[in-house]
This record gives structure tokens, C-alpha cells and sequence, in this order.
């Protein structure tokens, strides 16, 4: 990794005034790069030979990465700094971002990288085509919060807030808000451990009072870095939790109402169904209406039937005094157990078992029927096959009787010849 490292970040010194060298632009010191260099002539074979010596050499690094061998990967960078130099601008340009995402994930990886190196390479990085500079600070700060340097991260992320280059484009602004976002969130760390702290305190300590101003002062601090980002088109989960939260605790809740709102149905932002698990659950702590769950919970049954929610919307779906409602409750279980990650879940097959009867108790043959039409060609052997049947009774049983049960509703009593104990424990209930 010495070599790597060195070569990387390395600059220019007298004692490296040297033919067979070569000091770039950026003031990178590349020893093998020269030969390279002089054979580089605008068009001709040479210039050919340039550029699939450069596109060869990327492919071997994006093989060795494939296959976590970050020394080979190491070895391949030396080589691909080349591209730093070709007479095609638009390569040119689009160098400085490759050789960042490339060297970042080797040194992220290799055994002989450290904290050292890698701050190094990314400060190098940084002033190597200003237009990325934004981008590598937001990267590199994630870098150090991973390793637990949270005042480090934040020094970095200050940096890059206050850095400008030209006139502000759109898409600076995309990643400075998503830099002032980040630092909210270190802000938001810092208050969530104030909270526990308070928490533990007597209102009438001294030392309550100072945690609870600290507290407020982070707050502020973090709902101004937060504010731009979660107004603008994006999936913003932890950002949006954190200020949510804190708007809660403060007592908003018209505020965190209004921008978990927004966030799960204003059409500017993609769809999200983490955006409007975040709403339900707020309605939900603040004992809303049944109506309401249910509307939140039916937007997101549309966009994952499979969700863990979904147990929980066919209960509040059970409860509604609506016919349609109660007709839905029996699709929702249908869709829940369509998916392969639900097969062996036991309490939507107990659902399903118990609301099959009571459909067909209540003379709404037509609405199993029309579920099981869809189903009928694939689910018996999806669920119900000999293979299953005997796979499910030696690792579970109380789920293999849930699914006999089931399977003797849609398949009738002869599929219970499978399963002897469960056609004994359940037939009295049919």
C-alpha cells in the first residue's frame, strides 16, 4: 500500500528532478508517466494506442475491485493516472471523478490503508478539478464519520459549505443543501444524547436547565440545515425522521404533520413508502381517526402489498363498518402471501384461515373466489405442494396446520390426507 499511497499523494521535491519524471497539473508526482507522455501525438496510432492502454487498464481495475483484490487494484491505479493526460478534454475532465470513486474504494479496503492516507488523497482529490470538490467533501466526511470522527466530519463539512466556485449552479445547490443536511444530523446527534441526558435529570437541577438550552441551540442549528433539503424533490428518510422528531418534542405537531405530509404526497417527490410508514405512524401516536390509518395504509398496500404494515392494515380494514373495507382486508392477506418472503409467515396464514371462514360464514363466496381465480393455476404449487407440505410439518407445525387449513378451503378436504392432525384439530371449525 506504501507504493500506492506515495505514488498518490506525493508531491514534487529536488531530489525527484529526475528525466524519467513528470509533475501534472495538479501537482501530483507521477515517476512512470513520461514515457506515456512523449509518445502522446495528436491523432495517429499512438494516440490509439493511448487510449486502449487507458481503457485496458480500467477494465483490470474494475476487475480486481469485482474480486476485492485491492493490492492488484492498487498496482492497476499506477498506471491509470495516465488518463490524467489525454489529448481528449472530455476524458480529461471526467478523470478527476473516476480516479476519486476508484482510489476512495481501494484505500477504503486495502489492508494497509489508514486514516492518514486516505485524508490525504481526498484533500489531493478535492483541488483536482474544482466541480468535484463539493462532491469529495460530502464523500470524504462520510468516510470519517464511519470511523467515528464526528468533530472531523464537521470541520469538513464546514469547509465545503463555505466553499464557492462561479456563479451557484443547480446542482451546487442540490449538494450544498445536502451538506448543510448532514451537518444538521451531527447536530441531531448531539441533541438526542442531550435528551437522554435530560432525561435523567430532576426539572429542578441546575444542570437541566443548561441541557435543556443546549438543546434548544441545537435545534435551531439543525432545523435551518435541515429546512432547504426536505423541501426539495428527494428521498430523505433519516433527515426528515431527525427533524421530525424534534419538532415532536417541542410540541409542533402541526409542523411535523405538515412536512410528513408533503413528504409522502406532494407529486414533486418521488414515490417513497418509507414516507408514508413515517406518516402512519405519526397519525397512528396521535390517535387519528380509523379512516385515516386506513388511507395512509392504502396508498402504501399499493406500492408494497408485502410490507410488514400489512398484517396490521387488514385489522384496522376488519373493524371498519364498510363492506368494500371488509372486501379489501381479504385481498390484503391474498397479496401479503404472494410474495416468497411471506410463505412462512404463521400469523398472515392464521389471518387467512380465520377470515376465510368468516367470509364464507357471511355469504361472500364471490370475493374468495375472485381471489382465488388469479391464484389457483400457481399457488398450489407455490404453497401447497407434497414438498411443502412435509418441509413445513418437520420445521413447523403449528404453520403447517395454518397453511392445511387454508389449503382445505381452496382446494377442499381432500389436500388434508397431507396432514391427519390438522384435518382432527380444525375440522369442527369449518
Amino acid at each position: 500500500m506504501s507504493d500506492f499511497s506515495e505514488e498518490l499523494i506525493r508531491s514534487k521535491t529536488e531530489d525527484d528532478q529526475e528525466e524519467s519524471c513528470v509533475l501534472s497539473g495538479t501537482g501530483m508526482y507521477f515517476p512512470w508517466l513520461q514515457k506515456h507522455i512523449d509518445t502522446v501525438e495528436t491523432g495517429g496510432k499512438k494516440e490509439k494506442d493511448f487510449a486502449q492502454t487507458t481503457s485496458a487498464c480500467l477494465n483490470r481495475i474494475q476487475e480486481a475491485l469485482l474480486k476485492h483484490q485491492w493490492p492488484q487494484a492498487a498496482g492497476y491505479m499506477h498506471s491509470y493516472f495516465q488518463i490524467l493526460e489525454d489529448s481528449d478534454s472530455h476524458k480529461r475532465q471526467a478523470a478527476p471523478e473516476i480516479i476519486w470513486k476508484l482510489g476512495s474504494e481501494i484505500l477504503f479496503y486495502h489492508p494497509k490503508s489508514n486514516m492518514e492516507t486516505f485524508n490525504t488523497f481526498a484533500d489531493r482529490m478535492k483541488n483536482m478539478g474544482v466541480m468535484n470538490y463539493l462532491k469529495i467533501s460530502l464523500q470524504h466526511a462520510l468516510y470519517l464519520l464511519h470511523h467515528g470522527m464526528l468533530e472531523d466530519a464537521n470541520r469538513n463539512l464546514s469547509r465545503a459549505e463555505m466553499w464557492r466556485y462561479g456563479e451557484k449552479s443547480s446542482s451546487q445547490e442540490v449538494l450544498i443543501n445536502l451538506i448543510q443536511a448532514y451537518k444538521g444530523l451531527l447536530q441531531y446527534y448531539t441533541w438526542s444524547k442531550k435528551k437522554m441526558e435530560l432525561s435523567n435529570l430532576d426539572e429542578d437541577d441546575y444542570a437541566y436547565n443548561t441541557a435543556s438550552q443546549t438543546m434548544l441551540n441545537h435545534s435551531w442549528k439543525t432545523s435551518v440545515n435541515l429546512g432547504a433539503l426536505i423541501q426539495t424533490p428527494g428521498v430523505w428518510d433519516p433527515f426528515v425522521k431527525s427533524y421530525v422528531e424534534m419538532l415532536e418534542f417541542y410540541g409542533d405537531q402541526d409542523g411535523a404533520r405538515e412536512v410528513l405530509t408533503n413528504y409522502a404526497y406532494d407529486e414533486k417527490f418521488p414515490s417513497n413508502p418509507n414516507a408514508h410508514v413515517y406518516l402512519y405512524n405519526f397519525l397512528k401516536r396521535e390517535k387519528a381517526p380509523r379512516e385515516k390509518l386506513i388511507s395512509v395504509l392504502k396508498i402504501l398496500y399499493q406500492i408494497v402489498p408485502s410490507h410488514k404494515l400489512m398484517l396490521e392494515f387488514h385489522r384496522l380494514l376488519k373493524k371498519s363498518e364498510k363492506k368494500d373495507h371488509h372486501k379489501l382486508g381479504l385481498e390484503v392477506l391474498f397479496g401479503v402471501l404472494d410474495f416468497a418472503g411471506c410463505t412462512k409467515n404463521i400469523t398472515a396464514w392464521k389471518y387467512l384461515a380465520k377470515y376465510l371462514r368468516q367470509t364464507l360464514m357471511g355469504n361472500h363466496l364471490a370475493w374468495v373466489q375472485e381471489e382465488w381465480n388469479s391464484r389457483k393455476t400457481w399457488w398450489p404449487s407455490f404453497h401447497f405442494s407434497s414438498f411443502w407440505a412435509k418441509s413445513d410439518w418437520k420445521e413447523d407445525v403449528a404453520l403447517a396446520c395454518e397453511k392445511a387449513l387454508v389449503a382445505g378451503i381452496l382446494l377442499g378436504k381432500a389436500y388434508l390426507v397431507q396432514c391427519p392432525r390438522t384435518l382432527d384439530a380444525g375440522e369442527d371449525n369449518w
